[in-house]
């Protein structure tokens, strides 16, 4: 702890010294820059890289996913330096410029939006202290953000949730930009800015950008032709190096030229705009009386077909009590499970208090442990009796010096063996007793993150959705809990055992000596015990209270940490410290009060027990001077009772672990013993008797609402058929329920209202696992687990997967490429979520997770976004490929993905407004397709 204490970093953001440039005119130049990343050292990412941006223009940086682009942007930033030449702003060396001011002067959009788990008004006002309402309100408007907003319950006060996950994907992304937009900065850096916006969104979006552009440095990271071509420059980065560089106009001017390519490989995907616009295609269509001809999308034999294609007859279903022979692993879901609206609080937090559990069901699951328990408690037995034997030895060798000379030194020979005997005696069932105990604690520590971490993972999405339940609150309990349980059964029982055996052999020894004397001062012992009681039940109350407050605290830390990036680029350092101090403020406050009470209980409790020697030594005192007992008695029962005190005196030290142990264990079994409302454990559903799918899915009548916020109806009695073997594109605005559809049939939640089908058979009756082993979902931000490339790949597979099946997906992704070149190749680790990938990277592993996974349907949500012109060009390719005789889903916005689809489904407000294929729907020219496909070739 102290080591990151005393840490001092390389590029320290409270570090106030370094120049403050008084004006600045925002041109920024790369010379000779050298760099690789820490985690990857071996890995060149720029080499002798020069770059130079005019102060007030726009520059656009193109070229494929891990060619550096977002490089120069964390460059710019000091998210890093580089490791050889410079960066200059305005001719000074931005390592010589007072951090803070620096990132002050920039403000950042990036590809993958990082919200914080507070209201939407909060995560906006980041961008600038001391921001008024109105200054929110008009960032919002500019950001096309405060119509979706205004929609909301509570406005601008909602609650975002953990990384903004109540919002859609194009929500999240207009709030950032909002937050960019209000922080009114000098140099704007838009990684991506708008590649999870809607046609009609991006383009007031852009326009919005546009405006706040004029007169500011730019530098725009994008593969959209639509965002770069009217950039003052565009530079062409491949492999670390710009090779090319150019208005748009001119790059277009080199057939063979590397910008050229690739914008030619951009259109070959887009509608035939360029040889007839939308507007004349929708007259054309109108005008035609006939029926368009039967429609199929074209899709190519793949080696990952289906074996054979099943008859569309409804699934012949058998009840099951076995482990599919198929496991997947149940973490692959958790990241794809986030609703796509925000949260209320005070809707659908059914917080519920944990009941009192008892301490035997403890017991039982430390039941394997039972010898060991057995062999250190006997061990504990012993060291207990060592402290009475002492105090009977006491009474003796004090006696002895009493005795006549000759007598006292034979006796005090034999009372010093004893006292070795005593110590060897020691020596060996203290390191037993303790070594038994930590055993036993040990095994129970992982025994409980096991059985919790196991429980969390079973429990359906909604329970997710509650703020008690971020991620930073489990980990707190996973980490917290378990200690605390390990306390009770470990440290504190062998204490106990060891204490009770001191405090019976004292009374033995003592009742041997004098009973007279032992039984008045047996009378006072209840008086520390009734003390050690008030003072557990305090404690538990504070236990527990302390616990969520220390949660709560602990999620703002993990929220900090998680996305680190946008907390320095808008130097939120001190606000996110602000709200971390006000988190810990309640638990000190309590502490204090604890340790006052603590302080009391513990001082009455030696009052008691001094008392109780006053009194021993007086009593004993009137007992020897009426001739009852002798000095000797007095002695040996003193010493005895002195060593039972000084026991209880001990345990009475213990009652804080007792508490908070016993809030541990009750939060423990209250979250072992929820029953998941969606079980992905459960075995119990039905399975199809030839185990496999057609893949017709059929909404009817499906009516929902998030359980978070039950006052906003997401679906309203939306029906819906997809055909076996067929694709359906799903299209609409942002937040208008396209992706609440793949939620709903992955089962992360159930419809309020009507029914979902899959092959004929209600959803909620198929078993959890087996259903969502026939489905492989690549959501719209890619989600890669802290692990290698291949792992990442095989996740959710069982069994063995062969090297030949991994390199053959990502071969299907576009994937395969990158990866060898990498030094460790598959052996490369992503790093948390991924972050030593690019976003086009990203993706890329994700799609090959979910084509090595062979799905009978895949769940694509703008699987595509984030890559470049010429890797969505091959990616949706192996996408076609794969998709044969498969059903599909697919969610975008782009008309190059969608309008080949077998059928278009327009969404609006949770309602299907308007479906057929893409012909079709253009007939209608004021219709909603024909809309979307107007505004999406305006902005192309």
């Amino acid at each position: 702890m102290f080591q990151v204490i005393e840490r001092v970093p390389e590029i320290d953001v409270y570090n106030l010294e370094g120049e403050v440039l008084k004006d600045v005119k925002g041109e920024i130049e790369f010379k000779n820059v050298d760099f690789s990343y820490p985690a990857r050292p071996d890995v060149k990412i720029f080499s002798n890289f020069c770059f130079h941006v005019p102060e007030g223009m726009t520059v656009a940086l193109v070229g494929e996913s891990g060619s550096g682009k977002s490089t120069v942007v964390s460059l710019i930033e000091r998210f890093y330096d580089p490791q050889g030449g410079s960066i200059l702003l305005d001719g000074t060396d931005l390592r010589n410029l007072q951090l803070k001011w620096l990132r002050q002067q920039i403000g950042l959009v990036s590809q993958e939006p990082v919200l914080f788990g507070t209201s939407i008004r909060d995560n906006i006002a980041s961008g600038k202290d001391g921001a008024t309402l109105e200054e929110i309100e008009q960032a919002a408007a500019l950001a096309n953000a405060s119509s979706f907003i205004s929609r909301l319950p509570k406005g601008y006060d909602t609650l975002v949730g953990e990384h903004g996950t109540q919002l859609s994907g194009g929500q999240k992304q207009r709030v950032a930009i909002a937050r960019a937009i209000l922080k009114n900065p000098c140099i704007l850096l838009l990684d991506e800015a708008t590649s999870a916006l809607d046609a009609a969104s991006e383009r007031l979006v852009q326009d919005a950008v546009d405006r706040v552009m004029l007169g500011r440095t730019t530098v725009i990271v994008a593969h959209r032709l639509t965002t770069i071509k009217n950039a003052d420059v565009i530079a062409v980065v491949q492999h670390g190096a710009i090779i090319e560089q150019g208005k748009h106009d001119e790059l277009l001017q080199s057939s063979i030229g590397a910008y050229s390519q690739l914008i030619h490989l951009q259109q070959m995907h887009q509608v035939e705009e360029s040889n007839e616009d939308v507007d004349g295609m929708v007259t054309r269509l109108s005008s035609q009386n006939q029926k368009p001809g039967s429609y199929k999308l074209s899709r190519r034999s793949s080696s990952f077909n289906s074996e054979s294609a099943a008859s569309m007859h409804s699934l012949s279903l058998q009840k099951t009590g076995n482990e599919p022979t198929t496991r997947a692993k149940k973490g692959f879901f958790l990241h794809w499970c986030r609703p796509k609206v925000v949260e209320d609080p005070e809707l659908g937090q059914d917080k519920t208090v944990a009941p009192e559990v008892s301490i035997f069901r403890l017991a039982l699951l430390n039941k394997p442990e039972a010898l060991i328990y057995l062999v250190g408690a006997l061990a504990a037995i012993a060291n207990g009796c060592l402290f009475p034997i002492y105090g009977l030895l006491m009474s003796n060798v004090i006696k002895t010096f009493f005795e006549t000379r000759e007598k006292l030194k034979k006796d005090a020979n034999f009372w010093a063996a004893m006292f070795l005997v005593i110590a060897c005696a020691a020596m060996v069932v203290i390191p037993v007793q303790l070594t038994c105990f930590s055993i036993a604690g040990n095994r129970l520590i992982r025994r409980v993150r096991q059985l919790t971490f196991k429980s969390v993972l079973r429990q359906e999405i909604s329970w997710f959705d509650k703020s008690e339940n971020a991620s930073g609150a489990i980990s707190a309990r996973l980490e917290g809990d378990a200690v605390y349980v390990k306390s009770i059964v470990g440290d504190t029982l062998s204490l106990a055992v060891q204490n009770s055996s001191s405090l019976v052999a004292a009374l033995v020894i003592a009742f041997t000596a004098t009973w007279q004397l032992s039984l008045v001062i047996l009378a006072i012992v209840p008086l520390l015990g009734l003390q050690g009681l008030a003072h557990v039940k305090f404690m538990k109350g504070f236990s527990a209270d302390a616990k969520v407050m220390y949660e709560e605290a602990s999620q703002v830390a993990t929220d900090a940490v998680g996305s680190i990036r946008t907390v320095a680029s808008f130097c939120a350092e001190e606000k996110v410290m602000q709200i971390y101090n006000e988190k810990c403020r309640s638990p000190l406050q309590k502490g204090i009060r604890q340790g006052v009470i603590s302080g009391f209980v513990f001082g009455t409790a030696n009052f008691v027990m001094f008392a109780a020697y006053a009194f021993c030594f007086w009593f004993g005192a009137r007992l020897v001077q009426q001739g009852q007992i002798s000095f000797g008695d007095v002695f040996r029962a003193f010493f005895a009772i002195s060593m039972g005190a000084l026991s209880i005196s001990h345990s009475t030290g213990l009652l804080p672990d007792v508490s908070n142990a016993k809030s541990a264990v009750n939060s423990v079994f209250a979250l072992l013993d929820r029953r998941s409302k969606i079980d992905p454990s459960d075995t119990s559903g039905l399975i199809p008797s030839s185990g496999s799918v057609v893949g017709n899915i059929e909404f009817r009548h499906v009516g929902f609402t998030y359980p978070s916020r039950p006052d906003v109806k997401v679906l309203k009695d939306l029906s819906l058929f997809v055909k076996a073997g067929k694709s359906v594109a799903l299209v609409g605005e942002s937040g208008c329920g396209k992706s609440t559809i793949i939620s709903l049939l992955e089962r992360f939640y159930d419809p309020d209202t009507g029914h979902i089908y899959l092959d004929g058979a209600d959803i909620k009756k198929l078993q959890v696992r087996w259903l969502r082993q026939q489905m492989g979902l690549v959501g719209q931000e890619p989600v890669l687990f802290n692990t290698t490339i291949r792992e990442n790949i095989v996740y959710g597979m069982s069994g063995n997967v062969s090297e030949e099946q991994i390199v053959r997906a990502a071969e299907a992704a576009n994937a395969h490429k990158f990866i060898s070149e990498l030094p460790d190749g598959y052996e490369t680790c992503v790093g948390e979520r991924g972050v030593q990938l690019s976003g086009g990277q990203k993706q890329r592993v994700a799609i090959a997770r979910a084509i090595i996974k062979d799905p009978k349907i895949l769940l694509l949500d703008e699987a595509t976004s984030a890559l470049d012109a010429e890797s969505e060009h091959i990616v949706q390719e192996a996408l076609e490929n794969v998709m044969v005789q498969r059903t599909v889903i697919v969610i975008a916005h782009r008309l190059s993905t969608i309008k080949n689809a077998d059928l278009i489904v327009v969404l609006k407000n949770g309602v299907v407004a308007e479906q057929g294929r893409h012909e079709e729907l253009l007939r209608s020219k004021d219709g909603a397709y024909a809309t979307l496909a107007k505004l999406y070739t305006a902005s192309t």
